[in-house]
Parts: C-alpha cells; sequence; structure tokens
C-alpha cells in the first residue's frame, strides 16, 4: 500500500463525513492505494459510530478507538504503528486541513526528503491560539537549530521508517519534526492551505503552554545529556561549589586582614552552596553508573542508512 492517512480524532463526529469524502475525491483523482486509519481518542460524542458508518461503506476506512482521552501524542503512535502505507500522512479530524495537499506532500517524500511538515503561513484561528503558537515556535527554533516555521502543524508526510523511529508520549507530538531530525532524517517544509473551523471547537486551552514548555525540557536534557548526565549536574556543582568558595575565600581574607570573624548569613550560604554542589556532582555519578548499567547498546531505528556489499567483511 502506497499511502496510510492518519487521523487522530476527538469529538469530531460532525466533520469526519466531509473529511472522508474529501480524500476519497482526492485520492481517486491521483489514483493513489491509500487507506485512512482514524484513532478516536475517547470521544463521547458518536465520533466512533461514524467512522464504523463510514468503514461499512469505504473498506480502505479503519477506525481505532481509547476507551478514555489518551491525548494526541498516543493516538499518533497507535496509528503509526497500525499502518501499512509507504509513506503516512497525518492530518487533523476538523477539517482544517486540506486534503487537496496530499499529492504535493508525496512529491516531496518522493523527491528525496524523509519527513515533510506543514507550514500554516496564513491562520485561521482566533489571536490567543496564533501568538502563542507564534512564541513556541521561535524558541523551539532557537532551542533545536531547526529553521522551521511551524513544528506542531497536523498535516505532515513520512516515509515509513521515520514513524518507526519515533516515540511519542506526553506532548511530545509537537516536536516530531525535531526527532526526526536529531534521529538523522532530511526534514523539509512546505506550505499548507489551513481552513476555518466548520464544526466544534478547539480542544486545547492555555494549560498545552506549560505541558509544551516542560516536554522542551525534557527533550532537550534527554538528546544532549542521556548518555553523559554528569556533564549537565557536574557543571551545576561546580558552579554552585566555585561560588561558594569565593565566598569562604573572602571571609578567609577577613580574618587575615583583621583578626576578627563573625557567623553570617552570606558565610552560611558559601558553606550551603558548597553542600549543594558536592550533591550535584554525587547525582551525576550516580547518573552515570545507572546509564552504564541499563543504557541501551545499540543505535535506534534511523540512524542508520541501507547497507550495501557484504555485511560478513
Amino acid at each position: 500500500m502506497k499511502l496510510s492517512i492518519v487521523i487522530p480524532a476527538f469529538n469530531e463526529v460532525e466533520s469526519l463525513s466531509h473529511l472522508f469524502k474529501e480524500i476519497e475525491d482526492v485520492c481517486q483523482t491521483h489514483q493513489i492505494d491509500y487507506e485512512v486509519l482514524v484513532v478516536d481518542d475517547g470521544s463521547r460524542d458518536g465520533t466512533f459510530d461514524e467512522i464504523e458508518k463510514a468503514a461499512a461503506v469505504n473498506p480502505k476506512i479503519r477506525g481505532l478507538r481509547f476507551r478514555a482521552n489518551c491525548g494526541k501524542a498516543a493516538a499518533l503512535a497507535v496509528g503509526f504503528r497500525e499502518s501499512r502505507g509507504d509513506y503516512i500522512i497525518t492530518m487533523d479530524g476538523d477539517l482544517q486541513d486540506n486534503p487537496s495537499e496530499i499529492p504535493g506532500l508525496i512529491g516531496r517524500l518522493e523527491a528525496g526528503a524523509d519527513m515533510v511538515s506543514g507550514w500554516k503561513q496564513k491562520r485561521y484561528d482566533p489571536w490567543h491560539k496564533t501568538l502563542p503558537s507564534k512564541l513556541f515556535n521561535s524558541v523551539l527554533r532557537i532551542a533545536s537549530g531547526l529553521p522551521l516555521h511551524d513544528f506542531n502543524c497536523g498535516l505532515k508526510a513520512y516515509k515509513r521508517e521515520v514513524t518507526q523511529s519515533l516515540t511519542l508520549y506526553g506532548e511530545l507530538h509537537r516536536y516530531i519534526p525535531v526527532l526526526a531530525n536529531w534521529n538523522g532524517f532530511r526534514v523539509e517544509e512546505q506550505t499548507v492551505h489551513h481552513r476555518e473551523r466548520r464544526f466544534g471547537k478547539s480542544k486545547y486551552g492555555f494549560a498545552r503552554l506549560f505541558n509544551g514548555f516542560f516536554d522542551l525540557i525534557t527533550l532537550l536534557f534527554l538528546h544532549r545529556f542521556t548518555a553523559r548526565p554528569l556533564h549537565l549536574f557536574g557543571l551545576v556543582g561546580l558552579l554552585f561549589s566555585g561560588l561558594g568558595t569565593l565566598i569562604l575565600l573572602y571571609f578567609a581574607g577577613v580574618w587575615i586582614v583583621t583578626h576578627d570573624l563573625h557567623i553570617r548569613p552570606l558565610m552560611l550560604g558559601g558553606i550551603a552552596s558548597i553542600i549543594v554542589g558536592i550533591q550535584f556532582v554525587s547525582l551525576g555519578l550516580l547518573a552515570e553508573m545507572l546509564n552504564q548499567r541499563f543504557a541501551p547498546r545499540d543505535f535506534p531505528v534511523g540512524r542508520f542508512t541501507k547497507n550495501f556489499g557484504n555485511s560478513s567483511t
């Protein structure tokens, strides 16, 4: 099968029938062998009934259902695992992503890209969604070094080996382009048409900003320091210990000059700083010991390209 279209859906009963029809028209027009895999993320509005009704008419449509709302990352992870296409395209179920972009995204993959991330250059969302999104994209662009404009666009295209290299949980679906890039894949961006929401309302609130920020810290830490935790904890420990040592050296100088020394809050702060520094270094050493004991001894999927020649030589 050439293409799998993975659609996470949460309370999108009004939108899905229209989306299925648009996908069918585009794929038939361009003679694309496809399947549609909809992951119902614990909807309570009859979304899965709509999926079952559509699947009874069109055998290319399949549905999976979570008993409770598990989040978009979990829905994508299951969709990637159960998909059967050589290429995989993800899109949201709210009709804001346009299926007419499918042929162009496939063309970019066939031209050499491993992953193509959509860029909603003109968005039809309220300001309280677009402004935080611009801030998020700017911070992530600087932190990751990947020059994309829209990291969290739902419309993306992948080669299968990219999705096999991803481990998604929490809010990590926002960072899929970064994860793919760190795994050595070629990530490109393409401007896509964004549409106004026709049915329902957005499922994301302001809490996603805090969740996304914490996940970004986790992501950067795991990428940069998983194999060398002492480099992080040791650096912090040296800073604390160095500051405490300077404070105590100052008081030692005062005592040498004046022969008069009293315990002051700053002196206690210097002692505490040295103790905290030692604790950070110890934490880093413990992390290194655990890393040596439990760290995987193989590279993740995606770090290798095709093997040519005799592998036994």
